[in-house]
């Protein structure tokens, strides 16, 4: 069975020794850094559950490749089946950690790279195929985490990628040899690949000719020379570089979603590892395929699993101020179901609708208007469940001392006595589910639904060109017996 566990996945950390700055420091150590530190528990979990009973069935399948089981964010979906499991995973992995689960990127960019890098061989004779799924036996073999990178820094919108007066905006090769590639630019907004083995790239966006040196996607270990992590650092970061205990936290393990930008300075990648090169016009497939996926996650699945804890968070301060029987509070609580469970069967109809693409490739992807549909139907819905918490959590959410005054002994008994509601709750987890709710209704979680996997006028574009209604159409003229021309 090629599964780590969580100590194992600690242990190989060790071996890595990525540059990180964070906050205008290096930071030495990922495992250490209280910020860093939280990728690696979210990832670390990932791999708990693989080998707990209660949750191997979501975490973990059977792989043909290896003829094995393997953790889920190393499987290709090859089924209908496999695409609902992996909602399911979504799903959970979002309750549990109330974060985003670093692998899933990895995880959708092997969907893209398997059938395009198939597609790419049978229709012009490239040999990328076989070397990439070579790539993803060891991955599987290994129990290696991978993240993802896609977005770019990118130039002026209203000029070519080949007008920008600096040519590295986008990830660019600047050199082709015997032995691989060398590559040069940055990719941004990445979520913890610092704290990963494997980073896989994929272009941004589709190219045209001239532009064959933007077409590109490789992976690499995190830690190639050349490659620099410049991490995001936020009034919640530094809370926690400050924070004595963690769990006076909004989340106390897992924290916000950790980022940065990867640097690639002439970073060297040998031809076994490298995917795609100058074949520009299957850049757009990499990424539309790529978008297909991750739109079904980041719609369908994560986000529930968050609405999940925030919904749980907002039962809780209704039972605790005694407002279980006022209606507006239920009616806003059951609005969040709602909205929870529109982007649940979103996110599942986009796996039940999924289909081979393309055709004998044996590579499962969703439902392409349904994933879209997912992601733009969960923009407007988190951003609402959020309002929704934030006016039954009240100004506390905002306004709320620090958890240390209960250590306090001069404040202690004022904040116990004023903020316990005449409840029989510790006062402490009173203040402890606000603070979780001001984790997510005025932290980083609202933008970064809205953005991740593409704003929304991504998918209102996406819907546009693959909607025809010609159905629609067909519907009208036979209902009214209208006249051909």
């Amino acid at each position: 069975m090629a599964l780590k566990t969580p100590e194992q996945f600690e242990e190989s950390l060790k071996q890595f020794k990525p540059v990180v700055f964070m906050n205008g420091k290096r930071v030495e150590d990922v495992l250490s850094n209280p910020n860093t530190r939280t990728v690696v528990e979210a990832n670390k979990a990932s791999y708990q559950w693989a080998l707990d009973p209660r949750y191997s069935q979501t975490m973990t399948c059977f792989s043909p490749l290896i003829q094995g089981t393997v953790n889920r964010y190393t499987h290709i979906s090859g089924s209908n089946e496999d695409l609902l499991s992996k909602a399911k995973a979504g799903t959970f992995t979002a309750e549990m950690l109330g974060t985003c689960i670093y692998r899933c990127v990895g995880y959708d960019a092997f969907h893209a790279l398997a059938a395009t890098t198939w597609e790419m061989d049978k229709t012009i004779g490239t040999e990328y195929y076989p070397r990439f799924v070579n790539y993803l036996k060891m991955v599987q073999e290994n129990d290696l985490s991978a993240a993802g990178a896609l977005t770019e820094p990118r130039g002026s919108r209203k000029k070519r990628t080949l007008d920008w007066p600096d040519p590295f905006l986008s990830l660019k090769v600047v050199e082709k040899n015997s032995d691989g590639i060398v590559v040069r630019g940055a990719k941004v907004n990445i979520s913890g690949a610092f704290a990963s083995h494997e980073l896989v790239v994929l272009p941004q966006s589709s190219h045209g000719e001239g532009e064959e040196d933007y077409a590109v996607a490789f992976a690499v270990p995190v830690d190639t020379k050349g490659i620099t992590y410049i991490c995001q650092y936020s009034p919640y970061s530094a809370e926690r570089d400050q924070a004595e205990d963690i769990y006076e936290l909004g989340n106390p393990v897992f924290g916000q979603r950790e980022t940065s930008m990867v640097v690639f300075d002439n970073v060297f990648v040998p031809w076994e590892r490298v995917f795609h090169c100058g074949e520009v016009k299957y850049s757009g497939k990499l990424v539309a395929r790529f978008a297909r996926t991750h739109r079904m996650t980041c719609g369908g699945t994560c986000k529930v699993g968050f609405m999940n804890q925030i919904i749980g968070a907002c039962k809780l301060i209704q039972e605790y101020k005694g407002l279980d029987n006022i209606s507006h509070i239920n009616d806003q609580i059951t609005e969040m179901v709602v909205l929870r469970e529109t982007g649940r069967a979103c996110g599942m109809a986009a796996a039940q609708l999924g289909s081979e693409d393309p055709p004998g490739s044996g590579v499962f992807l969703p439902d392409e208007v349904m994933g879209n549909v997912a992601k733009l139907n969960i923009c407007n819905a988190f951003w609402r469940t959020m309002a929704l918490a934030g006016d039954i959590g009240g100004g506390l959410i905002v306004t709320m001392p620090s958890l240390k005054e209960l250590k306090n002994p001069e404040t202690k008994a004022y904040v116990e006595e004023f903020f316990s509601f005449g409840s029989d709750e510790p006062t402490e987890n009173i203040l402890k589910v606000h603070k979780l709710l001001q984790h997510w209704t005025a932290g980083q979680h609202g933008v970064g639904t809205w953005h991740g996997a593409g704003p929304v006028m991504a998918q209102k574009i996406m819907l546009q060109r693959i909607v025809k209604f010609d159905h629609e159409k067909e519907l009208v003229k036979k209902t009214l017996n209208l006249k051909e021309k």
